[in-house]
């Protein structure tokens, strides 16, 4: 029997030869758009103007997975949004993530010796996963962080990773276009490449109000990357510029340096049998 149009072969795999499945991408195009509207559920019709696909093969599609708990939908079963079996998923991401359990006492240390704001995150194409937060009692935030991703070219620590690389594997990370999120926000090409040339040479990433307004951010790689790989995951100190003095500059910058180096010395090494982003 002739496979369906949605269970067909789809684009080749450049890097395995293996060839997309397309309803299975499409339903993880669906649940990426989902999560990445957060608390703004969507309407079908948004959905199929945003994914260029059959309003009835989507409305299927969506009912199957609010079966199963992948989406939810508002009591007139018109609105849909990401369902708690996602949760599940990225929470057993972080459960099983070798690097994430030492991190994460190293963020707490951090958070009671200078009560700032502290991140972990993982680039992921052209953005930065936030993985773990420590929040400072001086500037809480309503929601957490984690699992949030933000374009990496202006974060403190995306770029702390995107200097870490040069030419073809550098363009991997960085759009074409560098769309800004305020007015401090750097989107031209050339600049940013200037940015990432000094953070190379001051030996971590400084964000200031580009990805928030009022807040200076520092981030520094991990490098527990085998050999001629480069890094994948970085930390990250948050501060309001109100409060931010030259003296507490200095000081945030020597404990993100020794903490990064304790990291590194306790981290797991990565084989190349480990686990892919």
């Amino acid at each position: 029997m002739a496979a369906s149009s949605d269970e067909s072969p789809g684009i080749d795999d450049r890097t395995s030869g293996v060839r997309e499945v397309k309803s299975a991408a499409r339903t993880l195009e669906l649940l990426e758009l989902l999560a990445s509207r957060q608390n703004r559920p969507a309407r079908l019709r948004e959905l199929t103007e945003a994914l260029n696909v059959p309003r009835s093969s989507l409305y299927a599609l969506l009912r199957t997975l609010t079966k199963h708990g992948w989406v939810r939908t508002d009591a007139s079963g018109t609105m849909y949004g990401i369902g708690i079996r996602a949760l599940l998923v990225g929470t057993s991401y972080l459960d099983t993530d070798p690097h994430l359990r030492i991190v994460k006492p190293v963020l707490d240390e951090l958070g009671e010796k200078l009560d700032e704001t502290f991140h972990f995150g993982r680039l992921d194409g052209f953005d930065v996963v936030y993985l773990a937060t420590r929040e400072s009692s001086q500037y809480l935030r309503p929601y957490s962080r984690v699992g949030r991703r933000l374009p990496a070219f202006c974060t403190a620590l995306g770029k702390a990773l995107l200097a870490e690389r040069d030419g073809g594997e550098l363009d991997r990370h960085v759009p074409a276009e560098l769309v800004a999120s305020t007015a401090r926000t750097i989107t031209d090409r050339g600049a940013l490449d200037a940015d990432l040339e000094r953070t190379r040479e001051r030996g971590h990433a400084v964000d200031v109000e580009e990805n928030s307004l009022g807040l200076h951010c520092f981030g520094f790689a991990l490098r527990y990357a085998p050999e001629g790989r480069p890094p994948r995951d970085a930390i990250s100190c948050s501060v309001p510029m109100a409060r931010l003095t030259p003296e507490r500059e200095a000081e945030i910058v020597a404990a993100m340096r020794e903490a990064r180096e304790r990291i590194e010395r306790s981290a797991p090494p990565i084989t190349e049998d480990s686990w892919e982003v």
